[in-house]
């Protein structure tokens, strides 16, 4: 889950799951699985972050979860680095 703010300034919580996709018009619009379509005051990359930052802490959280291993600790590891980065460089292959 996300938060997000609408343009009234209304801050919500988003299942990213359900998101479809993302785009700047120059505004943010969400659409979401079910064709429900939000805009939003954060940036398409903010967007992209924050999800990225969820998506990480779950991984992060099942990694817990198991039996240690080399290549799950190193994924672990990386699934906690500040999601930032990842949106950086998803953002520059995009270009």
């Amino acid at each position: 889950m996300i938060e997000v703010t609408r343009l009234n300034g209304t801050r919500i919580v988003l299942n990213s799951d359900l998101i479809k996709m993302a785009e700047a018009l120059p505004d943010t619009m969400v659409t979401l699985m079910n064709g429900e379509k939000l805009i939003v005051r954060e940036s398409l990359e903010e967007v992209i972050a924050r999800m990225l930052r969820y998506k990480a802490m779950l991984l992060a959280a099942a990694a817990q979860h198991l039996p240690c291993s080399g290549d799950l600790d190193r994924v672990s590891t990386l699934a906690t680095l500040d999601a930032i980065e990842p949106a950086e460089a998803f953002a520059s292959t995009q270009q």
